[in-house]
């Protein structure tokens, strides 16, 4: 029974013990009251017992806190009750209108209905509780509401071993924010039923309605004590994502990669709880859209069926009809894979990717002490890098690439490839050593690798790059590579011609271009000498290298002058030497510099 329930019996008995004796008005105040639980003051209780109706008024300041020191004034809490009372001794029935808790932080405007009746072998007890644009809000800005319209009833029954119970909810109207929660409208409800023994409380029905998201089935078992869920069997038959997303997971999903994004389509779910232990739940997917705002990645019509049994491993079904990934088509997909208490085994997943695929193998995923662990094999199909380079909006490549990843494996947040992940680009090798990730699907990823290039054809990649034409092979090293939300951040990159013989050209407009990027003047020497008439030149070496900290680029080449360094070292007839200046550079610069000349917008200058 609620206290304030109990206020009103204990008034309505006084009003009665007084009308016996035939008093039709009586006042008490008090000034002051002190209490275990709290303090009032400001007291002012008014019966009035001739008139047709039997009325009560009250009036009290009261302050929850024990102590002086935890006593605040905003503290002080205005109670305000005027209730029609009943005119049979037997029941209480009191009809309280325009009552009101009001303090600094808390404005509850309500009515309150009290139906009890007495006799010797059970107590019944009906309350409604009707709130009207109350508010609230709490110090630290975590919890508040505004304009919030409902009803709450309670109806209880004393039995010989315990109680029977009934409760419902109406939220009308009115928005709350409960944090991370913020719930703009009102239409949600809920209605109960169950019995109370001790300090179990059993729900023998529940029914839960959240207004355009679902509705939801429940019973169970709480223990009052220590409020542990014990029991509970669980039903939601149709939950609405668009709705659901926004108002209820993405609160949750902060500080992960699927916190902005846009989701279409309908879930059902159903769980069971024995013993305080989950023990299956079943989670379904129909026709589901899923869109990063951010276009990281996309799924469209993706269909599924989770079953997970503590007792049993079930086969999970997974597919998708079209997608991206990083602005890279995904093709239609099916996964299966089986799940056995807390882990995931699969043998073969194949992801279609542009003309391509990626097939991962030996796939195992385990979660041990609250984290995921994970081992998968990987290869890369061959894949077409003009497609590639195109959706990632990077210049574009030509002929295909593909990779082998023997082993990757992932554990507390950190992803890492055992062995050697190799590409094959440009008749040659891009081998990628050391690879580790952290929070790969995180909002700030950040990404260690050392790379190597080798044997890398210069004429297919300076076609590609629109750079101008050299002939040769290029071998490059980048070390300690350090990228944080994909970009970089640290390196030491070295770029130069492969060992070996073979055909060493560069052209007119190459040489213009690697001037522009070491901020020489080779392109101006070549407009002002007879070099002006040769297309292309012969050269022994070229190399450059950047070592990037704290966004600076300090640069170098094949071999250092007093004044520079050298970027292509000539050799035979006609040959030409590219000297480099600027041995330290904004990496923002450089970038600037590489787009100018891969957008074809170099020009020599001529002094």
């Amino acid at each position: 029974m609620s206290a304030l329930s109990r206020i009103v019996s204990f008034i309505c008995l006084v009003c009665y013990s007084i009308f016996a004796y035939a008093v039709s008005e009586i006042s008490i105040s008090a000034m002051h009251v002190e209490h275990e639980m709290g303090n009032a003051k400001d007291i002012a209780l008014k019966v009035r017992l001739n008139q047709p109706k039997p009325t009560v008024t009250l009036h009290a300041v009261f302050n929850p806190a024990k102590t002086d020191v935890q006593r605040k004034p905003e503290d002080w809490i205005q109670f305000d009750l005027a209730c029609d009372l009943p005119k049979q001794l037997n029941t209480i029935e009191a009809r309280c209108i325009n009552g009101r808790l009001k303090s600094t932080r808390v404005d509850f405007p309500f009515d309150l209905e009290i139906n009890r009746l007495f006799n010797p072998n059970q107590l019944d007890l009906n309350a409604t509780l009707s709130l009207k644009d109350g508010s609230f809000s709490d110090e630290a800005g975590l919890h508040a509401a505004e304009k919030l319209t409902g009803t709450f009833t309670v109806g209880l029954k004393r039995e010989a071993l315990g109680w029977q119970w009934q409760a419902a909810l109406d939220w009308k109207a009115g928005e709350v924010y409960w944090q991370p929660f913020y719930i703009e409208h009102g239409g949600h409800a809920v209605t109960a039923s169950g019995t109370l023994k001790d300090d179990m409380l059993h729900v023998h029905h529940a029914h839960l309605k959240i207004n355009r998201v679902g509705e939801l089935d429940a019973d169970g078992l709480l223990r009052l004590s220590d409020a542990k869920l014990l029991d509970l069997n669980a039903t939601l038959p149709k939950l609405n994502l668009s709705a659901a997303y926004p108002l209820l997971f993405k609160p949750l999903l902060g500080n992960t990669a699927f916190n902005n994004a846009t989701i279409e389509g309908d879930a059902a779910l159903s769980l069971k709880i024995k013993d305080t232990k989950l023990q299956s739940f079943t989670l379904k997917l129909n026709h589901v859209d899923i869109v990063d705002i951010n276009n990281k990645f996309a799924f469209y019509q993706l269909n599924a069926n989770i079953p997970w049994s503590y007792e049993a491993s079930n086969p999970v079904q997974l597919s998708y009809e079209h997608g991206s990934l990083l602005n890279l088509p995904l093709g239609k997909t099916e996964i299966n894979a089986e799940v056995n208490r807390y882990s995931l085994t699969a043998p073969n997943i194949r992801l279609p990717l542009l003309d391509g695929a990626l097939s991962l193998s030996d796939i195992s995923a385990a979660r041990i002490r609250d984290e995921w662990y994970w081992h998968l094999a990987a290869r890369l199909e061959p894949i077409s890098m003009s497609d590639f380079t195109t959706q990632l909006k990077l210049p574009r490549m030509l002929g295909k690439a593909s990779a082998e990843i023997p082993l990757v494996t992932y554990s507390r947040g950190i992803l890492t490839t055992d062995g050697s992940v190799v590409l094959h680009v440009f008749n040659g090798t891009a081998t990628v050593t050391h690879l580790t990730m952290l929070t790969p699907l995180g909002i700030a990823p950040k990404l260690n690798a050392d790379i190597a290039l080798r044997n890398l054809d210069l004429g297919e990649l300076t076609r590609t790059f629109s750079f101008g034409a050299i002939e040769g092979k290029l071998d490059g090293d980048i070390k300690a590579l350090e990228l944080q939300n994909w970009k970089p951040v640290t390196f030491d990159a070295v770029v130069q011609s492969s060992p070996g013989k073979y055909p060493k050209k560069i052209s007119q407009r190459a040489v213009e271009n690697i001037s522009a990027l070491g901020g020489g003047g080779a392109a101006a020497a070549v407009q002002r000498s007879f070099l002006r008439f040769f297309e292309q030149f012969n050269y022994g070496k070229m190399g450059l290298s950047c070592r990037l900290r704290n966004d600076i680029c300090e640069m170098g080449g094949v071999e250092s002058t007093a004044h520079g360094y050298i970027i292509v070292k000539g050799s035979g007839i006609p040959a030409i030497t590219v000297m480099g200046y600027n041995q330290t550079v904004g990496w923002s610069e450089l970038l600037a510099r590489v787009k100018r000349v891969t957008d074809g917008n170099t020009k020599a200058v001529v002094e």
